[in-house]
C-alpha cells in the first residue's frame, strides 16, 4: 500500500522540522523552500497533494511569490490538490487563495492535528487530480482506513477520528447497522500510537452468554469442564493495542460488572484465577441502539455507560450522505469489477435508482447489491434490476403538517413495535410522557395490545 506523496513548500525550517517529524511515518515527503525548486519538485516528484506557504519570501521580479506559485503549479497541473497555508490575521490571503483554485486553506501557526485532517480530506476523499498527480480513486485513496465519503457528517467523523485517535480516551461509534461502526474502530486504531499492536474485534451480541465472559476475560485450566488448558481473553490478547466491543449493549449486567472494573482498573481476572493482570488495552465500543435509553430501561448500567462514552461518535446513516451515495456505489462497482475481472457501469437508470433507494441496510447493503449485479449481471451494464431496486417514481407532494405527522406516527409505530405493545417503555425509548404517549396514538387512530399482533393501526 503506497504512501501519500506530499509537496511541502514552506520557507520556515521550524515549521518544516514540525511537519516532518508529525508526517514523515504516514507520508511520503519532499520540500522545497522557494518558488523555482517547487515547480522543479513538482514534475520530478509528482505529488498527489501540494502544500503550499502563501508567505514565500520574494526570489525574482514582484511580490506575492506564494500566490505565483499558486498560479503557476494550477496551470502546470490543473487538477493538483493543494493546500494554502496562510496568516490567521489576513484571512483575505486564504479567499484569494480558494479563489485561484486551492482545495483547501489551513492557518499559522499549523495546528497538526487540523493540517493532518485537512490533508486526508484532501488526499483521500478529493482523490489526486491529473498532469503529474495520481489518479484517485485507489483502495488506499477513498477514505480514512476504508471509509468513503465527503459530505459534513463524514467529515465531522473524520475530525473526530483526528482527535481521538492518539489519545487512550474509550470510544463509543454509534450508528445504525451497516453504517461502518467496525471500519471506524479500525481507522481510530490505525491512525493511533497503537497501530503496531492487534486490534481484536468481539461481537457482543454474536457469542452465547455462557461464553462470552470467557472469550472477553479468558480462564485457567481446569476452571470449569472444558477448560483443558489455560487461555487468554480478547483485553489480554489486545494488550497494547485496542479491543472492539460491537454490539456492547447486549452484555449481561454481570459482564457489565466486570467490564466496568477493568475500565477503572486497567487489570483483570482470568476465570478461575487469583492473580490480577495489568493490561494496557484501549476499548472502543459500537452499539446500534440508544444508550441512554438501555440505561433507563435496566438494561445498561449508567456508571458503565459513562465509561463507554468518553468520547462518542455518530456515524450517519446512508440516507443521510447525500452525494457520498453515488461515490461509495462507483467505488464499490470499480473494486468488485477488479475482483471478478469484469468490465462494467451503471446506467443512467441504475444511478437515478441508487441516489434515490433509501438504502435501510445502508453500506452494507449497498456494497451487497452491488457486488450481487457485478456477479449476476450480463453484458457491461448494471440496470436497476440488477441491483434489485427499482426506479424512484414521482415523490408525494405534501405539506409541512402532513410531513410532520408522518414522520411522527412512524416514530410511534416503531417505538411500540420494538417494546411489543408497552406504552411506558415506548414512551421512555421516545423521551415523552405516558400521557403524551396516550395523546398520539388517539391522534393517530394506534392501538397497542399485546401478543403477537399486538400492534393495530388504521390507516392514516
Amino acid at each position: 500500500m503506497s504512501q501519500t506523496k506530499l509537496l511541502i513548500v514552506e520557507h520556515d525550517a521550524a515549521t518544516r522540522a514540525q511537519l516532518e517529524r508529525a508526517l514523515g511515518e504516514r507520508y511520503t515527503l519532499a520540500f522545497a523552500t522557494n518558488r523555482r525548486k517547487a515547480l522543479t519538485l513538482l514534475k520530478e516528484f509528482q505529488p498527489d497533494v501540494v502544500s503550499v506557504d502563501l508567505s514565500l519570501p520574494v526570489s525574482t521580479g514582484a511580490g506575492d511569490e506564494g500566490f505565483r506559485l499558486l498560479e503557476e503549479l494550477l496551470r502546470v497541473a490543473p487538477g493538483a490538490k493543494v493546500i494554502a497555508v496562510s496568516s490567521a490575521a489576513d484571512r483575505s490571503d486564504a479567499t484569494r487563495a480558494l479563489q485561484l483554485g486551492a482545495t483547501e486553506c489551513v492557518s499559522k501557526p499549523i495546528d497538526l492535528a487540523e493540517y493532518e485532517m485537512v490533508l486526508k480530506r484532501v488526499a483521500y476523499l478529493d482523490g489526486a487530480g491529473a498532469d503529474g498527480v495520481r489518479d484517485a480513486v485507489t483502495d488506499s485513496e477513498v477514505g480514512i482506513e476504508g471509509l468513503i465519503g465527503s459530505t459534513p457528517g463524514m467529515r465531522d467523523v473524520y475530525g473526530m477520528v483526528a482527535l481521538v485517535a492518539n489519545t487512550d480516551a474509550t470510544v463509543l461509534v454509534q450508528g445504525e447497522s451497516g453504517t461502518g461502526k467496525e471500519l471506524l474502530a479500525r481507522a481510530i486504531h490505525s491512525e493511533s500510537r497503537r497501530r503496531a499492536a492487534p486490534f481484536v474485534p468481539i461481537n457482543c451480541g454474536a457469542i452465547p452468554e455462557g461464553l462470552l465472559e470467557a472469550e472477553l476475560f479468558g480462564h485457567e485450566k481446569g476452571a470449569y469442564t472444558g477448560a483443558h488448558v489455560q487461555r487468554k481473553g480478547k483485553l489480554e490478547l489486545a494488550d497494547g493495542g485496542t479491543v472492539f466491543l460491537d454490539e456492547v449493549a447486549e452484555l449481561s449486567l454481570a459482564l457489565q460488572v466486570k467490564l466496568l472494573r477493568f475500565l477503572q482498573e486497567r487489570e483483570t481476572e482470568r476465570i478461575g484465577g487469583r492473580q490480577r493482570i495489568a493490561i494496557n488495552t484501549r476499548v472502543i465500543a459500537a452499539t446500534n441502539k440508544d444508550l441512554k435509553v438501555q440505561v433507563a430501561a435496566g438494561r445498561l448500567r449508567e456508571d458503565l455507560y459513562f465509561r463507554l462514552s468518553v468520547v462518542t461518535i455518530t456515524l450517519p446513516p446512508l440516507r443521510d450522505r447525500g452525494e457520498d451515495v453515488g461515490t461509495l456505489a462507483h467505488e464499490f462497482l470499480r473494486r468488485n469489477c477488479q475482483k471478478y475481472h469484469r468490465k462494467m457501469q451503471f446506467s443512467p437508470a441504475a444511478l437515478d435508482a441508487i441516489v434515490h433507494h433509501s438504502w435501510p441496510g445502508n453500506v452494507r447493503e449497498l456494497e451487497n447489491a452491488i457486488q450481487r449485479a457485478v456477479i449476476l449481471t450480463r453484458g457491461g451494464v448494471v440496470e436497476p434490476a440488477g441491483l434489485g431496486i427499482g426506479v424512484a417514481g414521482p415523490k408525494e407532494r405534501l405539506s409541512l403538517r402532513e410531513a410532520r405527522n408522518r414522520v411522527e406516527r412512524q416514530a410511534v409505530v416503531e417505538a411500540l413495535t420494538r417494546t411489543r405493545g408497552n406504552i411506558s417503555r415506548a414512551a421512555v425509548e421516545l423521551g415523552i410522557s405516558r400521557p403524551t404517549m396516550h395523546d398520539l396514538l388517539r391522534k393517530h387512530q394506534i392501538s397497542a395490545g399485546k401478543g403477537p399482533r399486538m400492534l393495530r393501526t388504521s390507516c392514516a
